[in-house]
């Protein structure tokens, strides 16, 4: 049927392993928030934050609706969180989180990849040092960087970055100070959805890169999304 076809066959495979992979790692996070207190998003906070944190990605609410009616049943799946960090080419930092019911499964996978692209894992902590966890909050307002600032730091809450392109404005704040930042927002600005709401690792600088770094880093970066056990992955190359 010809290369076009099987470019076209080929993305579309790719594409949907991406969407397969993030709807499972939304899946697990809901599902674990929602045992973890009741399940309902109006008395458990941890849950209302992880429905916000994937609706903001395009995770459909029959996904997120059946994480939630399978932690209501008689059914438990035991997962288990993990951290692995390492170096891809050209110094880059890796940090990937997993939440697995097979830690030997997520170790070899992440490690494979790592192998594969031409990165390394190392020990706990060597590369997570480049990175800040922060409470990151976009949405979009007609507001000033200026105003937006002004009005949290007035409300108490602990501002660590604020930037605005075109009319996406980008909050950091503390942890501590995110959700109580995200209900300001709300209220003051009249968001009703952002772009991006998550507690995250932000990287302290970012590292530049040659043209064939760069594409292998993209390749290892894309090899771990599509990991099953799977969570998070940061890194601080200037992509």
């Amino acid at each position: 049927m010809g290369r076009a076809h099987e470019v076209r066959a080929a993305k579309i495979a790719k594409t949907n392993a991406a969407k397969s992979a993030l709807y499972n790692r939304a899946s697990k996070e809901i599902y674990m928030a929602a045992k973890s207190g009741v399940p309902d998003p109006n008395d458990n906070l941890a849950l209302r934050s992880a429905i916000e944190k994937w609706k903001a990605q395009h995770v459909t609410r029959d996904v997120i609706d059946r994480a939630i009616k399978k932690a209501q049943s008689k059914d438990s799946a035991a997962y288990v969180s993990g951290r692995y960090e390492g170096f891809g080419p050209g110094g880059v930092a890796v940090v990937v989180d997993t939440l697995t019911d097979n830690e030997k499964r997520a170790f070899s996978a992440v490690r494979a990849a790592f192998s594969h692209h031409g990165g390394n894992i190392g020990n706990s902590g060597c590369a997570s040092f480049n990175f800040t966890r922060l409470g990151v909050i976009d949405f979009e307002t007609d507001k000033t960087v200026e105003e937006v600032e002004e009005d949290l730091i007035l409300n108490d809450i602990d501002v660590q970055n604020v930037t605005k392109d075109e009319n996406l404005v980008e909050v950091q704040v503390t942890p501590e100070s995110f959700e109580k930042a995200k209900e300001q927002i709300t209220k003051d600005f009249g968001v009703s959805e952002f772009s991006e709401a998550s507690v995250t690792l932000v990287p302290q600088s970012l590292v530049t890169v040659s043209d064939e770094d760069k594409a292998t880093i993209e390749n290892l970066l894309d090899s771990l999304d599509e990991i099953e056990d799977v969570q998070d992955v940061f890194h601080n190359a200037d992509l």
